[in-house]
């Protein structure tokens, strides 16, 4: 797989930025057939920077409405992905 199709995008929450502050832990959804060697690869090669661990869960989809009408969104995956020592995405620093 190529590397730009595996990581879909950057997530920003509160958890999330809070991880990035102090433990140098990213997230990113990510295509649900990558594994964890795959999306290692992918951030090394996109960003250059040396991955230490990386963590992966399926998120499962939840009940929307839409006034009468219910649905549900799909399911997607996450990766938490931690850099190793004086390691840092520039890209995402003034998020």
């Amino acid at each position: 797989m190529e590397p730009r199709k595996i990581i879909l995008r950057y997530l920003v929450t509160e958890k999330s930025t809070l991880a990035k502050e102090t433990e140098k832990k990213y997230s990113f959804a990510v295509d649900r057939r990558a594994n964890k060697n795959q999306i290692r690869n992918a951030v090394e090669k996109i960003f250059g920077v040396e991955v230490d661990n990386v963590r992966t869960i399926i998120m499962p989809g939840k009940l929307k409405r839409m006034g009468r009408n219910e649905g549900k969104t799909s399911i997607w995956k996450k990766a938490v992905v931690k850099l190793k020592t004086d390691q840092k995405i520039t890209e995402f620093e003034n998020i």
